[in-house]
């Protein structure tokens, strides 16, 4: 018997006529583990609160949904609360209590089980999960990355037999996403659960699966082994979407189509560059304005030995911060989660007040400046969490709220709305509700309002977040051609690859404070851990090479 059966499974969201599912048929056997993937808004996360009968959406559906040859709407309460986990993308969503215990021992109560008991699993849940050192904890206290290992724990204390990821890893700096995804190989491997994820960070996930699951348009286009999944994507029309999603390893072979064997791996790309190609000491010059030139500017932004902490008990969480951000350049900020990096947007933003140091805009302390003035045609911040920026039923009522602000009579105020829509792709979602989009479409339309305010600074908190690599793509264009406008951005990220590709600067955050700052491809070619899947797989035969097109170009060189 199939652990999950679909079958001809379509849905619609209310008030559209697309189809956001498109007669799905899919069957899983137990103890799969099995990715699906595919280009924002492709109905990857609709797909699977489907599987999740409590958090179905709200639509025209149909077809039908078997647990175990239990159709889902039949499922007895239990079962379906119980042998079905759900781990969400944004941790913060899940957490429904205030303490780590609590939170473990949260649904193992509301399903009336005796105090031993509880004490039992939660006792098996904290050393299995490695949580014992924070036990007893606030959850406010807790990193981005403990947050999601929390919930995966307290998903797993119900000893779910399911288990469906939608994007864990989106709000986790690279280092804890490898230990996250670890995490549920491990429960695939070691309990049998059958594991079902979604992801666009393919790296390291795409060899873990056992089938990977392809979808375009609410339509499933392949469900096949990693190496057929690669081969299709190499070599179809669905290239386009999704090819610069793919494992680097992948992608770079594609290009060169040198032996037999496709490497899928960081590991298999080193020993087919090894075996085909000569050592190359090429340095790639980063296409950015140097920065001595820079240096002779005034910073657009200007943070000096910033301290903060959140309350008089707490500790600081910036210590002696300071940055510097110029005109017409990208700066990407790094580091792992719970380093202070948001924080640090919201004392740059003048919305959160730092005890010690001082920032200035433009030449002038933030203090001085009254709130129209600093944030209408000047200073804009996209949080880590899009949707605190939605305050209207519809995506166009979001748009024309944000527009209003610019004070523009009414035919220049729907112009301006078209253009920006049209230029990031979100004209289809006017009339849908912002909490039924997609994760990176709620992205899209938060970059939507951002841009309306027509901004000379702009603040970003893990903008790609939920977006695929043509969407990436498409956002890294945008902000090269404000960059062109003489807009200054500071752009907070995991995202290496991203960040490899567009930024101009990068700097390392590391306990409250910035340790390391440098041009892109400087900074990514003298790190081991936080740089690109490229730059790993080429180490030792082009040690300058970091991104895929870096490898590629000496490929061709050296083959």
């Amino acid at each position: 018997m199939a652990c999950l059966q679909i079958e001809n499974l379509s849905f619609s969201y209310p008030n559209t006529q697309e189809r956001a599912l498109e007669s799905v048929n899919l069957e899983i056997k137990e103890g799969e583990f099995v990715l699906v993937c595919g280009v924002s808004g492709c109905g990857k996360s609709t797909l699977l609160r489907h599987i999740k009968r409590e958090i179905t959406p709200h639509g025209s559906k149909v077809g039908t949904v078997y647990y175990r040859g239990v159709e889902i709407e039949k499922l007895d309460q239990r079962m379906a609360a119980s042998e079905i986990g759900f781990v969400m993308q944004n941790p913060e969503t899940q957490l429904v209590t205030d303490t780590v215990w609590h939170e473990l021992a949260f649904g193992l109560e509301n399903s009336g089980l005796s105090t031993s008991e509880i004490r039992r699993k939660v006792a098996e849940m904290a050393s299995f999960f490695g949580i014992d050192g924070w036990f007893r904890k606030s959850v406010d206290e807790l990193s981005g990355g403990q947050k999601q290992l929390l919930n995966l724990a307290s998903v797993m204390a119900m000893q779910p037999k399911l288990l469906i990821l939608d994007e864990p890893t989106a709000q986790l700096d690279p280092i804890a996403a490898q230990d996250f995804l670890a995490t549920i190989a491990k429960i695939n491997r070691e309990l049998a659960v059958t594991v079902i994820l979604t992801e666009h960070r393919l790296e390291e996930v795409f060899l873990m699966a056992d089938r990977i699951v392809v979808m375009e348009k609410g339509a499933i286009v392949c469900f096949d082994t990693p190496e057929q999944t690669a081969k299709l994507l190499a070599n179809s029309h669905h290239k386009q979407s999704m090819f610069k999603g793919l494992p680097s390893a992948i992608r770079i072979y594609s290009e060169i189509r040198l032996g037999n064997h496709c490497p899928l791996s960081v590991r298999d790309g080193r020993k087919w560059l090894a075996e085909y190609m000569i050592p190359v000491e090429k340095v790639f010059d980063d296409q950015v304005n140097d920065r001595a030139q820079k240096q002779k500017q005034k910073p657009v932004i200007a943070a000096e030995e910033i301290w903060f902490k959140y309350s008089k008990a707490g500790n600081d969480i910036l210590r002696g911060f300071s940055l510097k951000a110029y005109s017409g350049e990208i700066l990407c900020v790094l580091g792992g989660n719970g380093t202070g990096k948001t924080t640090m947007l919201g004392v740059i933003s003048g919305l959160l007040k730092q005890y010690r140091g001082k920032v200035v805009i433009n030449g002038k302390k933030i203090e001085a400046f009254q709130a129209k003035e600093l944030y209408r045609n000047n200073l804009a911040l996209l949080p880590q969490n899009p949707t605190a920026l939605f305050v209207c039923d519809t995506v166009l009522g979001d748009l024309e709220e944000a527009a209003t602000m610019l004070r523009l009579d009414k035919e220049t105020l729907s112009t301006e709305i078209d253009r920006i829509a049209i230029e990031l792709r979100i004209t289809k979602f006017f009339e849908r509700h912002p909490y039924d989009l997609s994760g990176g479409e709620q992205q899209k339309v938060a970059l939507a309002k951002l841009l309306l305010l027509d901004p000379k600074i702009v603040l970003l908190d893990e903008p790609t977040k939920g977006l695929d690599a043509e969407s990436k793509e498409e956002l890294g264009e945008i902000l090269k051609k404000l960059g062109s406008q003489d807009v200054a951005i500071v752009i907070v990220t995991h995202d290496i690859e991203f960040a490899a590709e567009y930024a101009d600067q990068c700097a390392m955050m590391f306990d409250g404070n910035i340790v390391s700052e440098g041009k892109a491809k400087e900074f990514f070619a003298g790190n081991n851990f936080y740089t690109t899947a490229a730059n790993r797989m080429a180490r030792g035969i082009f040690p300058k090479a970091v991104t895929c097109e870096d490898v590629i170009a000496l490929c061709k060189i050296s083959g």
